[in-house]
């Protein structure tokens, strides 16, 4: 073998002889063309067996030849810093909080791109013909600090590992090379093919204005929340972390994203394969999760206690009793920051606690157990924000709870004096938060709530709660041993006193179903401006009679429960909207068609219809005599309010359109078409029918539902 060939001039069988000088070689770094520009004029040192440094340059054309070293192996390393004045890795270089040794070797292997659209090697490179050793290597081969660098990809033709570890273990060379650099062998050429590193990032809109695209990628970053963050070992590391666990948060961005390598699942329980649509970035411009490294990272909050990247990413309150969970990341436009909905029993009785408490943050009053909530992270988003936020865009989503926290968390932070956060706020079937003073408070709040047409979540706290959850968790044990105080106690806890009524607050943006021709269902996205609507059935006008609210509605819509969940309904929604906006672009139609406005129509005639009966059946049972309630009738209201709504839909038989309702601030950028192609090549992407259905979900996503909030059925 080649080793033992050098080993036999260098050694006899247990001493080493006097070194010999005067050996040679020549290599070339080269991307997967075969071309060595991309590294041309790069810093380089070897080290050969005597411990000797030989520094140079690459050519033009990435090639080097050095001469005159002590024979053996050499060792390669490529490790002098960035000197160029770009904004972005000089700020990375500098921040004071992690800042990155970021390598000549690592700017312009970000330049490079992959030959063919995946995250492997190539296999044909043009150098290799001509090479005597050709290796495909990473930058994190030939650097001392990687911790920052994505994990090593498989590879058909790694670098030789073997005989560096014996040269450390007898001795020869440096001994701080034994686990980096890269090992070349004299009098030979060999061709270091570098991986480019080229990561991937979901593409998200930092636009005010309402999107397609981040109507669905926001739907899977909301998702994604539910999930561990996957790290191992979760606490305590002591050299290093990994994320095997997936889908985890952790290994989204760091095992797939920052690999090149395309995810698709964002809940354990999935089945179906939902795609980001992804846009191919240089590899500092990923969405970061900070590197473990305790010799150059040793910051921590007391004596042997280092960060790690889960105490920075992910907040998972377990100690106060709240059981928040959210993750936040970043990158140069945007900060992602993502909180979970229902999933425990403490979420559950949090979500129960609606009565309402003053927001100090700023005005109004909010549900005490989302608050208490919010109140637990806010120290935790502050932290990251001081050192992490250079003027991004603040992007925050949230399912069910998660919305409710979510909106609470966005008012906080705009409110924030001298912090100048430029918030953006989308939620998925979120329950009221707050009160209407809250509400006319935090109107400049650009927040775009989305409701899938049954979900039962939205419709709670009811305009009129203020559940205490002191009175009505006794009132209900009462109501078994003692009907009457019992139930007393318990309507006490439900109802409120004064004060001003729960509110949403956002731009409602609500799907309604349809049969498509060819009989799959799908749903149609609009604004529609109806509270009868938004609670799927005229809960808020019929929830007026007698003395106590008339719940019944409310109760029938926990039938079609599944239409909360993410994987089984909001992200399939989400899915065929893109798509029906995505088709409707290309051929220049309208938002809604003729056949999907007479579906509507008719659907909104029917509720009309339903609500007018119950004003006579109302009527029927008032005495004669009784005018009192012609003045203020809710029932007329909301009829009006429905013949309203569908003069807006009216109005989207003639709206076209645009780039920007589909693509956001993504609309036109260079990145787009490509980006779009790689969504494309997936076969869950390429709908055939004019206009998407929704996908049928599988019985596995069906199998992990996000739990109901408990005041969606009190």
């Amino acid at each position: 073998m080649e080793q033992d060939a050098w080993k036999q001039q260098f050694f006899n069988d247990r001493l080493p002889a006097c070194p010999l000088k005067g050996h040679w070689l020549t290599f070339c770094l080269v991307d997967e063309t075969g071309s060595g520009k991309s590294y041309g004029g790069l810093p380089y040192t070897l080290y050969d067996s005597a411990g000797q440094q030989h520094r140079g340059r690459l050519n033009g054309d990435g090639f080097a030849s050095v001469a005159d070293f002590f024979c053996g192996p050499v060792i390669l390393v490529m490790e002098e810093r960035y000197t160029g004045q770009e904004a972005l890795y000089q700020s990375l270089m500098t921040r004071p909080f992690y800042a990155l040794p970021i390598t000549e070797l690592q700017v312009r292997a970000e330049q490079t791109h992959f030959l063919v659209n995946h995250d492997q090697h190539g296999e044909h490179n043009p150098a290799r013909q001509n090479a005597d050793h050709f290796y495909q290597v990473e930058v994190s081969d030939l650097v001392r600090h990687s911790a920052h660098l994505p994990p090593r990809s498989s590879r058909t033709h790694p670098p030789t590992r073997q005989v560096q570890k014996m040269m450390a273990d007898l001795g020869f060379g440096p001994p701080e090379f034994s686990s980096h650099g890269l090992v070349l062998f004299p009098k030979k050429f060999t061709v270091l093919e570098v991986r480019p590193l080229r990561a991937l990032r979901p593409a998200i809109s930092i636009h005010d204005q309402f999107c397609a695209l981040n109507l669905y990628q926001l739907a899977l970053m909301a998702t994604l929340s539910y999930c561990d963050f996957g790290q191992e070992p979760s606490t305590a590391p002591e050299d290093k972390v990994s994320f095997p666990l997936d889908p985890s948060i952790g290994n989204l961005f760091v095992e797939y994203l920052s690999c090149y390598r395309e995810a698709w699942r964002f809940d354990s329980e999935q089945a179906q394969r939902f795609y980001p649509v992804y846009e191919e970035v240089a590899y500092s411009r990923r969405f970061e999760i900070l590197p473990f490294d305790p010799e150059l990272y040793g910051q921590g909050d007391t004596v042997g206690s280092l960060e790690h990247p889960e105490r920075l990413h992910f907040f998972n309150d377990v100690e106060s009793g709240t059981d928040t969970q959210a993750f936040i990341c970043h990158h140069t436009e945007v900060v992602l920051i993502a909180v979970r909905g229902t999933a425990s029993g403490a979420d559950i009785l949090r979500d129960a606690d609606a009565h309402q408490v003053s927001f100090v943050e700023g005005i109004g009053k909010a549900h005490l157990g989302f608050y208490q909530a919010f109140r637990a992270m806010q120290n935790f988003i502050l932290g990251y924000l001081a050192r992490f936020h250079t003027g991004q865009r603040i992007i925050i989503c949230g399912h069910s709870l998660g919305g409710a926290i979510a909106l609470l968390l966005a008012e906080g932070l705009r409110r924030m004096p001298d912090a100048h956060y430029n918030i953006l706020l989308y939620t998925y079937g979120a329950p009221r938060a707050a009160d209407s003073e809250f509400t006319v408070g935090a109107s400049s709040l650009v927040h775009h709530r989305i409701v899938n047409h049954n979900d039962p979540v939205p419709s709670v706290p009811a305009p009129w709660m203020n559940t205490t959850a002191k009175l009505w968790i006794p009132g209900a044990i009462t109501l078994f041993s003692a009907p009457a105080p019992g139930g007393l106690l318990f309507a006490a806890g439900l109802v409120r006193m004064g004060g001003n009524p729960y509110q949403h607050h956002g731009e409602q943006h609500h799907f309604m179903p349809i049969m498509l021709p060819d009989g799959t269902h799908s749903s149609v996205l609009w604004k529609p401006g109806c509270e009868s609507i938004q609670e799927a059935g005229c809960n808020r006008a019929l929830q007026l009679q007698g003395d106590m609210p008339d719940r019944d509605t409310l109760l029938r819509q926990l039938f079609q429960a599944g239409q909360h969940f993410m994987t089984a309904s909001y992200i399939p929604a989400a899915w065929a909207t893109l798509r029906r906006w995505q088709q409707t672009l290309d051929s220049q139609g309208t938002l809604v068609t003729a056949r999907e406005f007479d579906l509507l129509d008719q659907a909104l005639e029917d509720m009309r219809a339903q609500l007018r009966a119950k004003r006579r059946e109302l009527a029927r049972r008032r005495p004669a005599n009784d005018r009192s309630h012609e003045t203020n009738d809710p029932l007329n209201a909301e009829i009006d309010r429905l013949h309203a709504s569908r003069e807006r839909l009216a109005s989207l038989r003639w709206r076209r359109i645009e780039a920007r309702d589909v693509y956001g601030s993504h609309a036109g950028a260079a990145h787009l078409q490509a980006s779009l192609k790689r969504w494309f090549s997936h076969r869950e992407n390429r709908e055939a029918a004019q206009f998407a259905s929704i996908p049928t979900p599988s019985h596995n996503d069906l199998a992990r539902p996000q739990t109901l909030d408990i005041d969606s059925i009190v």
